[in-house]
């Protein structure tokens, strides 16, 4: 059986669950149960490797001694030694020594529950989850992404918005432009379930690894940030899937709860890629960790701010971010005036529609920038669908195969990207033409006529989101309105 069709029949089995109410407390109660399967499935590996590894959960705590055997213990007593044996004791785990391991699992399950009520099923959902997923397989291992896909697919169906799946092509393709080195430091401040940090880990494993110091050296190297409890969970079961034994450089936090001040010199990193939520707001007063000219509560343009500021100078940056940053005004036409005087933005990659499908039809770009020069020339490069292809979707995804084209005609930045021609699908941009258009990014293909898609179904898309951004602009009105009369009734 599939790990997706594994996944589908725990979910089945849980919803008899009187104690588990939506999609949400199932993912809740799933990603706790696989994260200590995964983990004892790398602990035999550290134990074959490893001569004297001690684990820093309590022995009968191990998944292999109360969930591994499917006779054993079963309906009240499995749930009574979940509820006040399992979860107390890892969430107050008291570490051995100084073994940072514990310090993981302990903020693993700082935001943990059990939601089941039944002990029969509690003890059928572990036996499928036994059964039916060996991590230590590394075909396995590359189907984490795609086991994901399918919670955050749940999680939309729970209401849960902004949360959006970066396909793997496209972290991938990222990775592979900006090209952290050995010792270089990574970034992703909104990691979500870690996809670009594992990209990162791959690159420098195949391109510079190559003695057990230099393992060391990356395993100090990756550092990610996620603010939601299930995904940092993920991200933190993805970290210990790709080898990254102790993953407590990834935290769990608001990375834009610190004011910008606070980051000092030595918070400074050499690559950032990520694909930073946007659609989405801030909860209130988070703005105010920001200068005043650059405070909005889009979360895509904080992160921007924040971004520019964490790179070093020299350092490199991979960004997704939606069109509406492109052509937005106001706040980002400043926002955008300090990208281009204190970086290189020397390659915006238009990406066609449904790229996102099916969380977004948002059109999306990635942004690639270095910090310490100012912006002369911008190059826009518009990815075409695959020859016979005019949508993506779950039987045709996209794939790193169709980068190869823009790879190709990269070049390096060392000489000023000199060997890029103009072609179908680049052409180049200057500085003045850039200031003369008040910053807007929003530049078509000169190559190819107006283009009008009569697609319904891409219509539709485009209605639905359109009218998602007039409630946004309707909501943020009204906020205005209410501080605007609250003011003049407090004078």
């Amino acid at each position: 059986m599939s790990i997706s069709s594994t996944i589908k029949s725990i979910q089945d089995i849980m919803r008899k669950d009187v104690g588990v109410d939506g999609d949400a407390q199932r993912i809740g109660q799933l990603v706790w149960m696989l994260f200590l399967k995964i983990y004892d499935d790398k602990e035999q590996e550290w134990e074959m490797f490893s001569d004297g590894y001690q684990s820093p959960i309590p022995e009968a705590l191990r998944w292999r001694n109360w969930a591994a055997n499917a006779e054993g213990i079963t309906g009240e007593e499995l749930k009574y030694f979940i509820d006040n044996t399992l979860f107390p004791q890892l969430q107050n785990l008291v570490p051995k020594g100084d073994d940072p391991r514990a310090y993981v699992i302990q903020s693993v399950f700082a935001d943990a529950y059990n939601y089941m009520k039944s002990g029969q099923l509690l003890r059928q959902v572990i036996n499928k989850i036994q059964d039916g997923i060996d991590f230590n397989k590394a075909q396995q291992r590359h189907l984490f992404g795609d086991m994901y896909e399918q919670i955050l697919k749940d999680l939309q169906s729970a209401g849960n918005a902004g949360e959006f799946y970066t396909p793997r092509a496209v972290t991938e393709f990222m990775v592979n432009r900006v090209d952290p080195k050995l010792n270089e430091s990574v970034l992703d401040p909104a990691c979500g379930t870690g996809g670009f940090l594992t990209c990162s880990i791959e690159h420098k494993r195949k391109h510079y690894v190559k003695t057990p110091a230099d393992e060391q050296a990356l395993q100090a190297s990756i550092h990610g940030v996620e603010k939601k409890p299930l995904p940092h969970l993920l991200a933190t079961t993805n970290m210990i899937l790709h080898g990254i034994e102790v993953p407590s450089q990834i935290r769990h936090d608001n990375t834009l709860a610190k004011p910008l001040i606070s980051w000092s010199p030595k918070d400074r990193v050499d690559v950032i890629v990520t694909n930073p939520p946007f659609g989405g707001q801030e909860e209130d007063g988070i703005e105010s960790n920001f200068p005043q000219a650059l405070r909005t509560r889009e979360t895509a343009d904080l992160f921007m701010t924040l971004i520019i500021h964490l790179l070093k100078d020299g350092g490199r940056a991979a960004v997704v971010l939606p069109d509406g940053f492109l052509f937005g005004e106001g706040m980002k036409t400043r926002l955008k005036e300090k990208l281009l005087a204190e970086c290189n933005l020397h390659t915006i990659v238009r990406l066609p529609n449904g790229v996102f499908n099916p969380y977004t039809g948002i059109k999306t770009n990635l942004l690639f920038f270095t910090k310490g020069t100012p912006t002369q020339n911008i190059w826009f490069y518009e990815h075409p669908y695959p020859e016979g292809v005019k949508s993506y979707n779950k039987t045709k995804p996209m794939r790193f195969a169709e980068f190869q084209t823009e790879i190709d005609w990269w070049g390096s930045e060392s000489d000023g990207f000199a060997a890029r021609q103009t072609t179908e699908q680049a052409w180049q941009v200057s500085i003045d033409e850039i200031k003369a258009r008040n910053y807007n990014l929003d530049i078509k293909n000169p190559h190819v006529g107006e283009q009008i898609s009569h697609d319904p179904d891409e219509l539709l898309v485009q209605y639905a989101d359109e009218m998602k951004e007039i409630a946004k602009l309707r909501s943020q009105l009204r906020d205005l309105l209410n501080a605007a009369i609250a003011k003049a009734e407090s004078v």
